[in-house]
């Protein structure tokens, strides 16, 4: 009797693991409109890797994807965009011009979350979206997918003065993302994800690609909430200049107007160093650092862009868009806290760049950070912030949705600093992946952790940031100036540092107003 009730026990366990097993594994296999493709387990999410959702023909926009009939197995990353690798050879299934793919982390394909679609760093340039997985920020009850798409010249060559058949190729790059928000229009119910919640994120250069989205009409219904993190150096291509810098890039190539279709079969390398030759002979090449980005970038057509973004805002399609941006403390300025400073080495160094209002921008950082450093005074961020707090001023408040601003200052115990990019492993809930800036995990720095991609969560969920844990973040206006300061103790502050900022606006922009100037006499 016994041994009949222990082996009847045993049979029902292993149906239920079987059972078990045979669900998990079912969930692994997701039907797509082009076909079925299967995942993986990644530290307790399914995962989806290199799913393509566009094709690419070179300079057009991008076409559907070709149907497959078997199960796809998506269970590694996608090429990236053709880029410079510093002589490191690729091979197609790294690096491809057919880039256009995706990939999706998800808990549960039964359940309809918020979608939140990641765009990689890198300007308008390089990067890929194999740098930030998504599988940490999937847990906090999202539905995370990043995409590769078409960059550099191959993403933003504006042939558009030279053929009518390429009027778009100065934005093909941003009309892969556009593709992507189609694909997850149709296709992310399957996955777990609300199609009718779609929040775009990104940084830096993807920070640039969620205002860029913001102005274009064809992206218009396709997201809903738009997080921008460091992403507001200004991009200043005219449609002249692009169409010009095209025409330099044909000159380059010995390629005359009427038989423009043979760019299509120049070598990728060879396009690529004709591209920097053009720039360098017509609108000017960009040195790193530089305050506003041109070039090989998006251009503002009227049509398919409408204006570039963070100048000072966004087109009025984008009005009903709640929307979070921010800053680090440091972001890309040279750190100088790895060597002894006095104030008054301090001094000479701002002198070059301050001149005779030094005196005040150390009074006023003095103001805004009491218990600053010497070292401080020269490593704080003079490229980002202020523009950020430009933007934030001319929307916050005035728009339908509401606008939420932050800055992150936590410092990693190896620089010293909190720079370019340091939140995002806070973000996506991925500090093991931190190593070079955080070698030891404390307590605090997972704290923080769980704050922020809980925040960025709920914010996807329902357009307000804020969750336990956090002090009351209200909607910023220029009035309140109302800023979350992130770090180990989080807390609000209200225009601290506006007179610092119109101080560094005055001082760190020259080029910029340079360049306006120009174009107003033109």
């Amino acid at each position: 009797m016994r041994k009949t009730i222990y082996s009847t026990i045993c049979l029902l366990a292993s149906i239920i693991i079987t059972s078990s097993c045979t669900q998990q594994e079912d969930q692994l296999v997701v039907s797509t409109e082009s076909g079925k493709v299967k995942g993986f387990d990644q530290e307790g999410t399914m995962a989806f890797l290199g799913i393509p959702y566009a094709k690419v023909e070179r300079f057009m926009p991008p076409l559907p994807v070709d149907k497959w009939d078997t199960i796809r197995v998506c269970d590694h990353w996608g090429p990236q965009a053709m880029q410079p690798t510093n002589g490191r050879p690729l091979g197609e299934d790294e690096m491809s011009e057919n880039c256009c793919v995706l990939n999706v982390w998800t808990t549960d394909t039964k359940a309809n979350k918020p979608v939140m679609l990641w765009l990689h760093g890198g300007g308008f340039d390089s990067g890929t979206s194999a740098w930030n997985p998504g599988m940490g920020l999937a847990k906090k009850d999202v539905v995370v997918v990043s995409v590769n798409h078409r960059l550099n010249i191959l993403g933003f060559l504006d042939l558009s003065a030279c053929s009518d058949k390429y009027k778009q190729s100065g934005n093909v790059g941003m009309l892969d993302v556009v593709a992507a928000l189609h694909w997850v229009k149709n296709n992310i119910s399957q996955f777990g994800g609300d199609p009718n919640n779609v929040t775009i994120f990104g940084e830096s250069g993807g920070g640039g690609k969620v205002g860029t989205l913001m102005c274009m009409p064809s992206a218009k219904g396709l997201f809903h909430k738009a997080i921008i993190m460091s992403g507001t150096i200004l991009n200043v291509n005219t449609h002249e200049m692009t169409q010009t810098l095209g025409k330099a890039v044909l000159d380059e190539l010995g390629i005359a107007p009427d038989e423009i279709d043979r760019i299509k079969d120049v070598p990728y390398h060879e396009l690529h160093k004709a591209g920097q030759r053009a720039m360098a002979a017509s609108i000017g090449v960009r040195r790193p650092g530089t305050p506003m980005m041109w070039g090989f970038g998006p251009t503002p057509d009227g049509e398919t862009l409408l204006q570039q973004p963070f100048q000072p805002g966004f087109a009025d399609i984008s009005d009903n868009i709640p929307l979070v941006m921010g800053t680090t403390f440091n972001e890309l300025q040279r750190l100088a806290y790895n060597r002894p400073m006095t104030e008054e080495q301090a001094r000479t160094q701002l002198e070059r760049t301050f001149g005779d209002e030094t005196d005040d921008y150390i009074k006023a950082f003095r103001e805004t950070y009491p218990n600053h450093t010497p070292q401080d005074l020269v490593s704080i961020d003079w490229l980002f912030r202020a523009k950020t707090l430009i933007t934030i001023d001319h929307i916050g408040g005035k728009r339908q949705a509401p606008t939420y601003a932050y800055m992150f200052t936590w410092r990693s115990p190896v620089s010293l600093g909190s720079v370019h990019g340091n939140e995002l492993n806070f973000c996506f809930n991925t500090l093991n992946l931190s190593s070079r800036e955080l070698p030891e995990i404390k307590p605090d720095d997972q704290h923080l952790s769980n704050l922020m991609s809980r925040s960025w969560a709920q914010f996807a969920h329902t357009g307000n940031p804020n969750v336990e844990g956090l002090p009351e973040w209200e909607a910023y206006t220029a009035e309140n100036g109302e800023l979350m300061i992130l770090d180990h103790s989080c807390y609000i502050a209200n225009n601290h540092d506006r007179r610092l900022q119109e101080i560094i606006n005055r001082h760190c922009f020259k080029q910029l107003d340079e360049f306006h100037q120009k174009q107003m006499e033109k």
